[in-house]
């Protein structure tokens, strides 16, 4: 994605484990796109187990989150992408 001179795009959390072939898709697509993200370990922290649940209300992984917003899981970020919706995402800052 293009982000305008002078615009960053929100933070992306992605919340993974480390036998998920999912969340390698996820990060291999957010890296082609040119974007960062922060890793949150689930399986190697409860805590951070205890809040991606909290926050996402799934227990699943990947979950990724744009800002704020909670995007699902890969199929989810997937279908947005195809919708054209997450690069729209990205550039509103994603907020709610």
């Amino acid at each position: 994605m293009d982000v305008p001179a002078g615009q960053a795009s929100p933070p992306i959390t992605l919340y993974t484990s480390a036998v998920c072939g999912y969340c390698m898709a996820a990060k291999q697509f957010l890296k082609s796109k040119g974007l960062a993200w922060t890793e949150v370990r689930i399986d190697i922290d409860a805590a951070a187990r205890e809040r991606m649940v909290a926050l996402a209300r799934r227990t699943s992984v990947p979950q990724i989150f744009v800002g704020d917003v909670h995007v699902g899981g890969y199929d989810d970020m997937m279908a947005l992408h195809r919708a054209g919706r997450f690069d729209s995402l990205l550039e509103a800052g994603g907020a709610r």
